[in-house]
């Protein structure tokens, strides 16, 4: 057994090279002539159903709006009933011609068992899931208080996604729709502050990667992975030390630097154009997809710059930070920020 592996060593690599130098160019055109297919032919989604969790806000809202333009029906699920019937108000005058809003928290597994129940009885049908509901926590993972508090980041980001695609897939299989998962790139980039957070994307890429091998033809899967997007996590809104939700604008300044942050309503027309044409992956911005190669090619570099960039010294706090210092400095803030993120109210529960 030594032997075979030993041989696998010296043999695989010049062969994975060889083998790629051959077919990375015809691989590559054909991919170029599927992508244009899928431009041609895109999916109709007009009069069919999506499930959109998280949709009280930020991302989750605005590919409501998209989907609603398209005409499709909708089901919304949030925990803040209020503000899911202003979308949903939103939504029917965009276009949606059947929307309905079920109060729901996706860490619990009735909680799922009932959207999926009362989707099935108002429309009979199924054909998008989007499982979008997270929360995020701007905290050093030593710093953490009181680490049993910081399940829930893994029970709505990773669970809830798995309890209610679970429960939908025989209803996808039957109409041949469609799962959205949405990812972030610290599922790949080392993002501090957000360690927890970086490991429910991190499980939520793997897990729907895995599920397009075992679901297909029958479901298609699409893995969103959004950069900074206008949302209240970009707002700031984390989990503290103890678990505790507040805003937390230092350290999301700290973090997101002078990077631009798109508007919700850019990203939610990339996602829902992405995803009516079959795409695997959305990124969006698209310029992200360059820090993969960053990450596969120079990971020491990408962890130098993150523990330079956004790191205080010892002893220092998060307005220390070269990146926030930047920022304040330039004033970036109100050039590369939208106004909603800057605000320092949390729209109400």
């Amino acid at each position: 057994m030594n032997l075979i592996h030993s041989f696998l060593n010296l043999v695989s690599p010049p062969f994975t090279f060889i083998t790629l130098f051959l077919l990375l160019p015809p691989y590559q055109a054909l991919k170029s002539f599927l992508s244009l297919f899928c431009v041609l032919f895109t999916e109709d989604v007009n009069g069919k159903v999506v499930l959109i969790t998280g949709a009280s806000s930020g991302i989750g809202e605005h590919l409501a709006y998209e989907y609603a333009k398209r005409g499709a029906c909708l089901v919304l699920v949030a925990r803040r009933q209020n503000l899911l019937e202003e979308v949903a108000d939103i939504a029917r005058y965009y276009g949606s011609p059947n929307v309905i809003t079920i109060k729901a928290d996706v860490s619990k597994f009735e909680d799922c068992r009932r959207v999926i129940n009362e989707t099935m009885n108002h429309f009979r049908r199924l054909d998008h899931l989007v499982n979008n509901a997270a929360i995020t926590h701007l905290v050093l993972f030593e710093d953490i208080a009181d680490i049993t508090a910081f399940k829930q980041v893994m029970d709505i980001n990773y669970w809830g996604a798995i309890y209610l695609t679970h429960l939908a897939i025989p209803y996808l299989r039957i109409s041949r729709g469609q799962i959205v998962a949405l990812s972030a790139p610290p599922a790949w980039l080392p993002a501090p502050r957000m360690s927890i957070y970086n490991s429910s994307k991190a499980a939520i890429k793997s897990m729907f990667e895995t599920l397009r091998v075992e679901l297909a033809p029958d479901i298609g899967v699409t893995i969103v992975t959004p950069g900074f997007v206008e949302s209240e996590l970009t707002q700031g809104k984390a989990l503290n030390a103890f678990g505790k939700v507040e805003l937390r604008q230092d350290m999301r300044d700290a973090l997101i630097g002078i990077v631009p942050v798109e508007t919700a309503e850019e990203c939610a027309k990339g996602v829902v154009r992405g995803v009516c044409r079959g795409y695997r992956y959305v990124t969006e911005p698209s310029w992200y997809k360059v820090l993969y190669y960053w990450k596969a090619f120079c990971p020491e570099l990408v962890e130098w710059c993150y523990r330079i960039m956004t790191m205080p010294a010892a002893g220092g706090s998060e307005s220390d930070a070269l990146s926030k210092q930047t920022l304040d400095y330039t004033g970036g803030k109100y050039l590369l920020y939208p106004s909603s993120i800057r605000s320092s109210e949390l729209k109400g529960d």
